[in-house]
């Protein structure tokens, strides 16, 4: 009889253990890999490292590597003739430009507009272009043998869709927004929102609800 009211009373010990364990105190999402706090960055398996470049900074002087070290980057291809994603992207992201970067993190936010039309994105135009949507956003072009490999390691693509002697020509190019780590390695992207009759360019709400739990890792 004893040893069946010891063995009762392990038992309800036990389930009480892991009652507290789950409910009581429950393991910390901190725990868990990023890709599983977020819900919207589709994360890359692992960090690609980019390319090496040297291009030049819409204030004409060098943007390379080295200036993605040590903060995170929201980067974004296109180009100043764009008619739509473009301005549209830059625009929104400047309108929660101040609360993404009053966001508490490790290290500081920039956005990074890449050019992929360097014929006709003079550094000029460019720095017009760039101060137009928001002064502390960064711009860059160069030539296309230092873009195109760039712009493939950061998992992105563009292509000229026609001859660039049709001075309107276009360029198609990916729409979504890259996040670059502090090691200037990328690690994900935010993709663009598809719905029938509207634009696909990525959602800010959804940036601003995983930005947090980014820019608070290493």
């Amino acid at each position: 009889m004893k040893n069946t009211g010891l063995g009762l009373f392990l038992l309800v010990v036990f389930i009480g253990g892991i009652y507290a364990a789950l409910v009581i105190a429950p393991p910390s999402s901190k725990d868990e890999p990023l890709s599983e706090q977020t819900q919207y960055l589709s994360w890359y398996p692992q960090a690609r490292a980019l390319a090496d470049f040297t291009l030049t900074k819409h204030t004409n002087v060098p943007f390379t590597n080295e200036d993605l070290m040590g903060k995170w980057t929201l980067a974004f291809v296109g180009y100043t003739f764009c008619p739509d994603i473009c301005p549209v992207t830059l625009s929104e992201i400047s309108e929660i430009y101040p609360e993404i970067t009053a966001i508490e993190a490790k290290h500081p936010l920039q956005v990074w507009f890449l050019s992929v039309d360097p014929k006709r994105d003079t550094v000029e135009r460019l720095n017009e272009y760039i101060n137009y949507f928001n002064a502390d956003f960064v711009g860059s072009t160069g030539p296309h043998e230092q873009i195109f490999p760039l712009v493939r390691s950061m998992g992105m693509m563009y292509s000229l869709s026609e001859s660039t002697d049709n001075e309107n020509y276009l360029v198609d190019h990916s729409a979504s927004i890259v996040v670059i780590n502090p090691k200037g390695n990328v690690v994900g992207r935010f993709k663009p929102k598809q719905q029938a009759g509207k634009l696909a360019i990525s959602d800010m709400q959804q940036i601003k609800q995983d930005l947090p739990i980014i820019l608070a890792s290493d």
